[in-house]
């Protein structure tokens, strides 16, 4: 039996939890084209013949802003401690700076297998990828640099094989029948904040929380979730409403259609939309959300 946790990093908007998604096989963690998407450790749980691969979705590196990017940047620093490989994801399509050279060049002093994911090959002029190998190549203490498609799942079975290849002997850390670590609870929150990342305009997403009030499963299999979408400008409360509603309506339906794809069952979902002004700064809200302050250094 072998076993062993992944760290996945790299700057926002690289594409992490879409390569995650893709290496489980199953929708771990919320996508986006919005960077910041991703504001937790994530663990993304691959069970196979012989083998259990835990990887660790993380959120995007970045200069924080607030204490609540200030908890993302932490938590994904963090992913690197103790692990057994990881995977640094760079974004092909834009060209890497220094930020990149200094992540990779720590992640391979780590003297663990560490591969370099070369993704959004599929977007980019057929030169540009060797540009990107290219730069990266003589780096001594990368295991593979493999170019991607997390969007397409190209080349991704060639990451899930050198993973597997890699990994100590080890038990499972979790049971066969889990693909992630977190709860229907959190699911739901994270599911109704991706639709609301997806529908609402580019000033308002960054400062949108959901916190669910109410999540019951009753004995018909009918799931109730009952939830607060909160903003932080009283100006961002009508734009999510939408006229006559019909924009929180177009959140509810396209999220309750993926709660019910999840949860294999009818789901009753109820949103309302709250104001708490600069949340991302106020430790008690952020609490409230999930977002534990007292990891904040």
């Amino acid at each position: 039996m072998k076993s062993g946790f992944i760290a996945v990093t790299g700057k926002a908007n690289a594409g992490k939890s879409t390569l995650v998604n893709q290496l489980v096989g199953e929708k771990v963690s919320i996508v986006s084209h919005k960077p910041q998407t991703t504001r937790d450790k994530i663990f993304g749980i691959l069970n196979g013949d012989g083998y259990q691969a835990v990887f660790i979705d993380t959120p995007g590196l970045h200069r924080p802003k607030n204490a609540l990017s200030q908890y993302m940047m932490q938590e994904a620093e963090g992913a690197n401690e103790g692990v057994d490989a990881a995977i640094y994801v760079l974004a092909c399509d834009k060209e890497p700076d220094s930020h990149d050279d200094e992540h990779i060049a720590a992640l391979a002093k780590l003297n663990i297998p560490f591969i370099l994911a070369v993704n959004k090959c599929d977007v980019v002029d057929p030169e540009t990828v060797p540009l990107r190998i290219a730069r990266y190549k003589d780096v001594k203490g990368i295991t593979a640099i493999v170019p991607v498609s997390a969007r397409t799942g190209k080349n991704v079975d060639i990451i899930r094989d050198e993973i597997i290849k890699a990994l100590p002997e080890g038990e499972r850390y979790f049971d066969e029948d889990m693909y992630t670590d977190r709860s229907m609870r959190f699911m739901a929150a994270e599911i109704i904040r991706e639709k609301a990342l997806y529908n609402l305009s580019d000033e308002v997403p960054y400062g949108i929380g959901v916190n669910i009030n109410k999540y019951t499963v009753k004995e018909n299999g009918v799931t109730e979730i009952d939830a607060d979408v909160i903003c932080e400008k009283k100006a961002h409360k009508p734009i999510i409403i939408g006229k006559g509603g019909a924009m929180l309506k177009k959140i509810g339906s396209d999220a309750r259609f993926e709660l019910e794809r999840l949860t294999g069952g009818k789901v009753f979902l109820t949103l309302w939309v709250r104001i708490k002004p600069d949340w991302r700064d106020d430790g008690s809200v952020m609490r409230m959300l999930g977002y534990d302050p007292k990891k904040l250094k």
